[in-house]
C-alpha cells in the first residue's frame, strides 16, 4: 500500500497526444509564421545595446524573452501522474 501511495505522486508524460514537432522550413503554417516572428523578436533583442536601457526597460525585456520562451515550449502534452493511471485502469476495470 504505501509502495502504491508513494508513485501516485510521480508525474508521468504521455506522448500520445504531442503534435508532431513544426518544421520551421515550412513558411504556410500558422504555428510556423508565428515561431518564426518569435524567433526574430527574439534574436532582436539579444543582438540590441542594452548598456543604455533603464532597469525597468531591461524587466520588461526579461518579461518578454520568458513569456516567448513559454510560449515555443509548450506542446500541449498531458501529465498524468501514476497513481492517475492506476485509478483509471481501476476503473475501467470495475465499469468494464
Amino acid at each position: 500500500m504505501a509502495a502504491c501511495l508513494s508513485l501516485s505522486f510521480i508525474p508521468v508524460q504521455s506522448f500520445a497526444s504531442i503534435a508532431a514537432p513544426i518544421n520551421l522550413g515550412d513558411k504556410n503554417t500558422p504555428a510556423a509564421v508565428k515561431a518564426n516572428a518569435i524567433l526574430l523578436r527574439i534574436n532582436e533583442i539579444k543582438n540590441m545595446d542594452k548598456s543604455n536601457l533603464t532597469s525597468s526597460d531591461k524587466k520588461a525585456l526579461r518579461k518578454e524573452l520568458h513569456s516567448m520562451k513559454h510560449e515555443l515550449r509548450s506542446n500541449g502534452g498531458v501529465y498524468l501522474s501514476v497513481g492517475a493511471i492506476i485509478i483509471i485502469i481501476l476503473l475501467l476495470i470495475l465499469l468494464l
